[in-house]
């Protein structure tokens, strides 16, 4: 009722300075002077002031139950995103979709619902849903890592560059930007990149660097990183550079060089100076290491 009171005294311009300060600092003081200068449209009679006060009373509360709903309007606009939003987590979630990640230096082992293991090489990732892995095994992998399938199943690895299908068997599967590399040590592996389909036997190794598709053979038993250590036969030096920068963590910098020229060799995991070496000298290149992390590989001059 005071507030009110204030509301017809300022309403008849009739407050005393004191009322008029206390009266400018309530919330509602500029919804109140909005709806005065809409109002001036209104003509009222000079004799019904305490009539004109009730109207005007009416028109503030439904002006501020319009104004209510202004700015109730963009917060059920965000509760509503947000229960779109929570139901789109708890789909997630509950589909049960698990990842395995290996960080750069890092290599990891998981084993799946049918008990296959995968190793994963040094920033890769694979995901898989554990709900439908009865039905429809599919493994979606980033990177590369290395298969040793349970005996009698049978599942597809999907990557961007191609689909690997295999029944019992172990096989390495790299995919890395212009990269994809199949190589099969047990068993039979079926692989299509677009339309080249081919199917591996233990030893055959299938791979396309820049579109470009080749076919050869290894005497390998199981993949040579999962031993820390890399082996490349004509390989672009730059995938080479490439390998190095996520099994040392380190950013490779390459001046003065063709960067496609291929390479063939190894490196080792464990000793970054070493592997430098390993890399630079059949090159006849040069490397300069600036901190841990930093490394320049250049040509030397005469």
């Amino acid at each position: 009722m005071i507030e009110d009171d204030l509301l017809k005294k300022w309403l008849n311009n009739e407050l005393t300075a004191a009322e008029k300060e206390a009266f400018s600092k309530q919330d509602d003081y500029a919804i109140n002077q909005n709806i005065i200068d809409n109002a001036k449209q209104f003509k009222a009679s000079h004799f019904s002031k305490v009539q004109d006060f009730e109207s005007f009373k009416t028109a503030y509360n439904n002006r501020k139950t319009k104004s209510t709903l202004q700015w109730i309007r963009p917060l059920l606009k965000i509760a509503s995103a947000l229960v779109v939003g929570l139901a789109v987590y708890f789909s997630f979630f509950n589909s049960n979709r698990v990842e395995a990640y290996a960080l750069a230096t890092e290599q990891t082992t998981i084993t799946l619902p049918d008990l296959s293991k995968v190793t994963l090489n040094a920033d890769s990732k694979l995901s898989y849903n554990a709900d439908s892995w009865g039905t429809k095994c599919l493994l979606n992998l980033q990177g590369e890592a290395y298969f040793k399938v349970a005996k009698g199943q049978t599942f597809t690895v999907s990557t961007k560059s191609g689909k690997v299908t295999v029944v019992g068997t172990e096989f390495n599967v790299k995919q890395r930007d212009n990269y994809f590399e199949v190589i099969c040590y047990e068993g039979i592996v079926k692989v299509a990149s677009g339309t080249i389909i081919r199917q591996l036997l233990a030893g055959d190794t299938y791979r396309i660097i820049n579109k470009k598709f080749t076919a050869d053979k290894t005497l390998d038993i199981q993949p040579q990183w999962t031993r820390n250590r890399s082996r490349f036969k004509s390989v672009p030096f730059a995938e080479v550079i490439n390998e190095l920068e996520r099994q040392y963590n380190v950013k490779v910098t390459l001046k003065n060089m063709d960067a496609t020229r291929v390479f063939s060799g190894t490196f080792m995991h464990n000793n970054l100076e070493e592997a430098l070496s390993a890399l630079t000298q059949p090159m006849n290149l040069a490397f300069v290491i600036s901190s841990p992390n930093q490394v320049l590989i250049h040509g030397k001059t005469n």
